[in-house]
């Protein structure tokens, strides 16, 4: 009897194992280091591929560098992707952002795209709690498989931005974005500050929209978190705290849920030391409720927030 419990057990064991996502990591901060990761998750970027990115706010200085992607843009073949802003900048009109974007060096290392320049789309969206549909760029129907790099960092509205929030506010066009910020209330960006609804509301808003997004490409994503220059404040703020917390490495996974979740247990769980501070951004994740993202973003079947890591420096 003790010998059949123990193999059910096991069985059990095995099965929970099985099925836990992967997030593969590197401490390693380089061009070399993004192909090598995006090599170790084993799925080939295929067609028309979108390498979805944040440009960063004109001002700012921690957005990732055209030369930490170049060799992995030119290594899927990519075209570089992002939408314009919901709010007042540098990016939230299309001259202005291509000004950013060239100002920042990206278009001299490969084709981009401004997917809402000429207009957005409307996609379906499988959790109607906040929102009827997702409003994303017309231009992300040119495309087949997406490639989301996103920066880990602090976020003044979400707490933290990693790939849910670059598939979500990120792939949204500038109405897409009042939509989400606003939890279906509005699709103006206008009205976007009169709006604002209850914290978890808007979080349960970029899981539903990130999914969406998901469900478009029918599993043709990949996603990395880089994880350096970890300010307090987002690439979308001209003007950022230092970051207080040190590089940490690059992590990348098949689950969006699993590798956002992963980048919040390495903060949370780091020992810092002097010049070596997690605190200011775990502050700034909690006083946003920040952490409910991935556990929504499971409840809804986005992803899991258990996972195997894969050190590939070993």
């Amino acid at each position: 009897m003790k010998n059949f419990i123990l193999s059910a057990l096991l069985v059990i064991a095995a099965t929970t194992l099985k099925a836990q996502p992967k997030v593969y990591f590197t401490k390693d901060i380089s061009p070399e280091a993004l192909v090598k990761i995006y090599k170790a998750l084993g799925k080939e970027a295929t067609g028309r591929v979108a390498v979805k990115i944040s440009t960063g706010e004109a001002g700012g200085h921690n957005y990732l560098k055209p030369t930490l992607i170049r060799s992995l843009v030119d290594e899927v073949n990519g075209t570089i992707v992002e939408c314009n802003t919901a709010y007042p900048g540098k990016r939230n009109t299309t001259e202005a952002h291509w000004q950013t974007i060239h100002e920042h060096g990206f278009d001299s290392i490969a084709a981009v795209d401004i997917m809402d320049e000429y207009g957005d789309i409307r996609i379906p969206i499988r959790d109607k709690k906040h929102m009827k549909y997702n409003i994303v760029g017309g231009h992300l129907a040119n495309y087949d498989f997406m490639v989301n790099l996103a920066h880990f960092k602090g976020h003044a509205m979400g707490g933290f931005g990693g790939v849910l929030k670059n598939q979500s506010i990120g792939v949204a066009s500038s109405k897409g974005k009042a939509y989400i910020h606003t939890a279906g209330a509005t699709r103006s960006p206008e009205e976007l500050w009169n709006n604002l609804p209850a914290q978890d509301h808007f979080l349960e808003s970029m899981a539903a929209s990130a999914q969406a997004v998901a469900d478009y490409f029918g599993g043709n994503i990949i996603y990395i978190n880089v994880m350096n220059n970890m300010s307090v404040d987002c690439d979308c703020d001209s003007h950022p705290a230092d970051p207080q917390l040190k590089d940490m490495g690059i992590l990348a996974s098949l689950d969006p849920v699993a590798l956002d979740q992963a980048c919040l247990d390495k903060v949370f769980n780091h020992k810092g030391t002097l010049g070596d501070d997690e605190k200011p951004l775990i502050e700034r994740i909690n006083r946003q409720h920040g952490t409910y993202i991935t556990e929504y973003a499971e409840k809804i079947g986005l992803g899991s927030r258990k996972y195997i890591i894969v050190d590939i420096d070993k």
